[in-house]
């Protein structure tokens, strides 16, 4: 199995991860295990009820900032965080134990279908150790490069990470990226290595590869299986030894960050927080730093994991806020929240995230827009990493140029839209953004600068008033099994790559690096590097040119006049394709006779399908541009 991974930007590092054998199943998440009831490792007495039951409000005055700890679980795709969060949810009690705990912290249908995580979800877990209780405040992260900036903004909330490993897969591509987001971070890491169970698990292996890699000591890992829970309650028990608590101060004014939110259509935007100063409370009058505006508190508590309204939230615990904010541009993610008539300095949020790939998105009926419009704001208040510039094109009419982190992105995004918010949009072909030095003076006075960024392809400036284009690069990482590597080299070459690095971080993996333009790997690289094909020609504008028009031409119904469709960069045609015209015979009643009586009704014919061409429109089936716009290897 190959997998692709890494996040894009101008020049970032993208990796990429290759593991041979069959893909693994999805396995059943849970087995009852022997019971954990010892002292080290019991449920408090005082604890809530099971989700299943009535829950009453948790105090958590009770938790002293010495006893709590934040923390997230980062991983490769699939090598079990969410099973690692149900097997936690369900040994400190939050949840019953029973054979349907399966990715329990992954709420949306998207997730649930494809069985990935792509939204991080936070849950308040109840613990007792050595007599004391604990809060431990946990947030499940995607694994995918796609939803990156979701482990980021995540991290900001924690002390501490557990970095799961799979004991059959070994480090892979977003193993790496995601722990320097934590090294980065300066988190506590405590490497988790998972699926000891299976039958080609090689533990040893991996604990090498770690302390080669990553320079943490092997005996640092914990050896567990989440599918049978074994040695679960060591991993609960290092995260409060080796994590920290967090470093706050609860007698300071209130500082709380916004490190995600959602919309509720009833009770307006639900802020994700963590406090890093002060208390909050019901009734409490906050101000927004960003917008400036005022809010009463109308409920705070924590998520155990659903929502549990609490009579306050103090500094260091992560909970929910609701303030009545009803227009999704109120609630910005990485804004800072503080009590009225006590200004503090604002926290210092987040970087903005930075899309790569951009693509249009149109209504299929114009009359949608607005619902589409509004769709698009809510959704995007949850997943902040997306941009949206309002776009129109001749053929779709009005819609937006969305950008996104990669092309999973774009698709649970489109799908996000279809079960949320029961829309329905033409979605057109991803591209990439591009650079362009003017050098035409009027073109630099209209743009204000002298170097512009192209998002959308009708908008590329004509070369003569260009000095030059400029692609995004990324610096890409390739983890693979080293009987591959010759061909791997080959299919990076053809795609314009250049060999920055190569590693062997065990016997038989090889880590390589390379700069890739984007455009070259932003589509198909992942399909050929399974297949580890030799890629296409470098030259592809006449192919696909030609290819689009092809499709174009099965598409569009035939009319009374003949219509050309052409593939066009800047003024130079490189492509055209023609739709003959229906043609009625003018000539069947005529039986004979003289030769100019049917040269008149000839050219009188041809003078209407003129006239017809001016004036005809053509109707464009829904669904045309789907199959032209969406990317196929055929037609």
């Amino acid at each position: 199995m190959w997998t692709l991974t890494g996040r894009s930007c101008w020049h970032r590092r993208v990796l990429l991860s290759c593991a041979t054998g069959p893909a693994r199943p999805q396995l059943p998440r849970f087995r009852p295990a022997a019971s954990h009831g010892d002292a080290a490792g019991s449920w408090a007495s005082d604890r809530l009820c099971s989700s299943a039951g009535h829950k009453e409000k948790p105090d958590t005055s009770r938790f002293a900032v010495e006893d709590i700890r934040n923390f997230s679980i980062i991983a490769h795709v699939d090598h079990g965080k969410s099973t690692l969060a149900d097997r936690l949810l369900e040994l400190t009690g939050t949840i019953d134990k029973t054979k349907n705990n399966k990715q329990v912290l992954d709420k949306l249908q998207v997730e649930r279908e494809r069985g990935i995580t792509v939204k991080a979800q936070t849950a308040s877990l109840f613990y007792n150790f050595e007599g004391k209780e604990y809060l431990l405040n946990l947030i499940d992260t995607p694994g995918h490069v796609d939803f990156s900036y979701e482990v980021s903004r995540s991290l900001s909330a924690c002390q501490g990470v557990l970095l799961v490993v799979d004991a059959n897969e070994g480090i892979q591509a977003q193993t790496v990226a995601n722990f320097f987001l934590a090294f980065e971070a300066q988190l506590s890491v405590i490497p988790v290595i998972n699926k000891i169970d299976l039958k080609n698990a090689d533990p040893e292996r991996v604990e090498k590869q770690i302390e080669k890699v990553f320079d943490i000591p092997s005996n640092d890992c914990i050896k567990i299986s989440a599918k049978l829970g074994t040695n679960v309650e060591h991993v609960l028990q290092a995260v409060i030894e080796r994590i920290p608590p967090p470093k706050v101060h609860r007698k300071n004014p209130l500082r709380a960050l916004v490190f995600d939110s959602t919309f509720d259509q009833y009770r307006g935007v639900i802020a994700n927080v963590a406090l890093f100063d002060g208390v909050v409370s019901k009734g409490d009058k906050i101000v927004s730093a960003h917008t400036q505006k005022t809010y009463e508190v109308n409920e705070v508590g924590v998520l155990n994991p659903n929502e549990q309204p609490t009579l306050k939230l103090y500094a260091g615990q992560v909970g929910y806020l609701i303030a009545g904010m009803k227009d999704v541009t109120e609630a910005q993610i990485g804004d800072t929240l503080y009590l009225h008539n006590h200004p503090v300095e604002p926290l210092p949020g987040f970087k903005s995230a930075k899309p790569m790939v951009f693509a249009g998105m149109y209504p299929i009926d114009q009359s949608e827009y607005n619902n589409l419009k509004s769709a698009i704001e809510k959704l995007t208040l949850n997943d902040s990493s997306v941009t949206v510039h309002r776009d129109s094109s001749l053929a779709l009419g009005a819609g937006w140029r969305l950008g996104f982190l990669g092309l999973l992105h774009m698709e649970v995004f489109n799908q996000r839209l279809e079960q949320e918010y029961n829309t329905s949009v033409v979605l057109t072909t991803p591209t990439v953004p591009y650079k362009a030095v003017l050098s035409s003076a009027k073109l630099i006075k209209e743009y204000r600068e002298k170097e512009i960024t192209i998002i959308n392809p009708a908008q590329f400036p004509d070369k003569s008033k260009v000095a030059e284009y400029l692609e995004p690069l990324v610096l890409g990482t390739i983890i693979t099994p080293d009987e591959y590597t010759g061909k791997i080299m080959v299919l990076c070459q053809a795609r314009r790559a250049v060999q920055k690095h190569l590693i062997f971080i065990d016997q038989n993996r090889v880590m390589l690096k390379y700069l890739f333009p984007l455009n070259e790997i932003v589509v198909d690289f992942y399909d050929s590097l399974k297949s580890l094909s030799s890629g296409y020609a470098r030259d592809k504008a006449y192919s696909v040119g030609k290819t689009i028009c092809e499709r174009l031409k099965d598409s569009l119904p035939r009319q009374l006049f003949e219509i050309a469709i052409q593939a066009a960069i800047g003024n130079k045609i490189i492509a055209r394709e023609t739709v003959k015209a229906y043609r009625k015979n003018v000539l069947a009643k005529c039986y004979g006779g003289d030769i100019t009586r049917k040269m008149k009704l000839l050219k009188r014919q041809t003078e209407g399908k003129k006239k017809l061409r001016k004036i005809g429109n053509i109707e464009v089936p829904k669904d045309a541009f789907i199959k032209v716009l969406k990317t196929q290897s055929n037609k």
